[in-house]
């Protein structure tokens, strides 16, 4: 069976990375696979560069003009909506023409219009479309920020009242009619967004299964902590919190929670140090109160030692589907700290690999974080991480449980 694996980059951005990560997975198990992007960055060549720099950059202004203008020339929650209204063609490559399946992955901001992907459903090939966000089941919403299951929060636009919530139900029916147009067998990467998917409107009559990322467990392995501190010029008596998003400044990844549960933790231990990693890491620095290193942004190959490196990896973010940072932490050994949101309590689980914490509440993310360093059994917790990422998320698994599907 041959599969193409189709995604708006390759390494640029977490599902990027999930995606590739599973072609690298499938073709290890046995199954041949490539993918195609057209925002290529690595030198692999199972991966298909497909369209011009110019053509990707066309399709992208093309699109976020229109949601620009609708907004009211209004830049505010610019990047949390697409439309899928340009793209490239990849049904009369001969990559897609060989290929018994296709497999969509996030194809958003240039690399897929809806009218293509009803293309690709009406040539008669398999689809699987994995869900690294709710976009494929919502109207325009990568996030809806929306905690309900009610039917009529897939088609309405939370962010922008009426403007952009005409545009949201438009597309929303747009979607209904693609989707009509042939099977998909859509795959959440978590139990938590496999449940949403089930009550959307635009998944009633098609296949809805949840199957997580795969990780390379042998990259992303425990290594000596002493000696990774000392080739990273980190002391041997601090305790290291790490905290990476590829925007560390982003609210939406928890900052408020971040800096406040650090006023809590500043009055109570001298010992700790933050580790920040991503653009705008500075930023963050230096609004924290306890000592602090900031890292710029880390490449997610070099990411392993400072995961190594830490004693926990804090995730405040406010909402996740099943995010990679957390199942690479685990797979080196770091016990996780986040909030009891999306698929973050599917791979965090309570006082065995890390700490759950209340939902948006500062105080119990700084109890979370002193109770693993502190109150806790700390190896035990290691050793519980790295068995978690072994046992649900290592390519071997991953790759058959796929495998299954696509031959399902």
């Amino acid at each position: 069976m041959k599969i193409l694996i189709v995604s708006t980059s390759d390494v640029q951005g977490g599902a990027a990375i999930a995606a590739y990560r599973l072609m690298q997975a499938l073709n290890a198990s046995g199954t041949e696979a490539k993918m195609m992007v057209c925002r290529k960055k690595t030198r692999n060549k199972r991966v298909i560069g497909i369209g011009t720099k110019w053509a990707t950059a066309q399709n992208f202004y093309s699109e976020r003009w229109r949601i620009f203008r609708q907004n009211g020339f209004s830049r505010r929650h610019l990047f949390d909506v697409s439309i899928a209204n340009t793209g490239h063609s990849i049904t009369d490559t001969p990559e897609f023409r060989e290929a018994d399946l296709i497999h969509l992955h996030w194809i958003n901001q240039g690399m897929l219009s809806l009218t293509e992907i009803e293309t690709i459903l009406k040539s008669g090939k398999k689809v699987v479309w994995t869900l690294h966000d709710m976009w494929p089941i919502t109207g325009i919403c990568h996030h809806t920020l929306v905690h309900t299951d009610h039917p009529s929060t897939f088609c309405a636009c939370p962010y922008f009242g009426k403007r952009l919530d005409r545009l949201s139900h438009l597309v929303f029916n747009q979607k209904q009619a693609v989707y009509s147009s042939g099977n998909i067998s859509f795959v959440a990467c978590s139990q938590w967004l496999e449940k949403l998917a089930k009550n959307s409107p635009l998944t009633q009559g098609q296949t809805v299964a949840s199957i997580p990322n795969p990780i390379d467990t042998q990259q992303y392995c425990p290594e000596n902590k002493d000696e990774i501190r000392k080739k990273l010029n980190l002391s041997k008596d601090k305790k290291y919190i790490l905290y990476a998003a590829a925007k560390a400044s982003d609210k939406r990844k928890g900052l408020d929670y971040l800096l406040a549960a650090d006023k809590i933790l500043s009055k109570m231990k001298k010992d700790l140090v933050f580790l920040i990693a991503g653009v705008e890491g500075e930023m963050v620095s230096s609004a924290l109160v306890s000592n602090s290193i900031h890292l710029g942004y880390v490449s997610f190959d070099k990411m392993t030692d400072y995961y190594r490196a830490a004693d926990i990896f804090l995730t405040p973010s406010l909402f996740e589907n099943l995010p990679n940072t957390i199942m690479e932490a685990m797979a080196c050994g770091t016990p996780c700290v986040g909030f009891n949101v999306g698929g973050i309590p599917e791979m965090i689980d309570h006082k065995k690999n890390g700490f759950v914490c209340h939902y948006q509440d500062a105080d119990a993310l700084a109890k979370g974080i002193i109770w693993t360093l502190f109150e806790a059994d700390y190896r035990i917790l290691s050793i519980n991480a790295r068995e978690k990422a072994l046992r649900d998320y290592s390519e071997t698994v991953v790759a058959k449980q796929y495998t299954s599907l696509y031959k399902n």
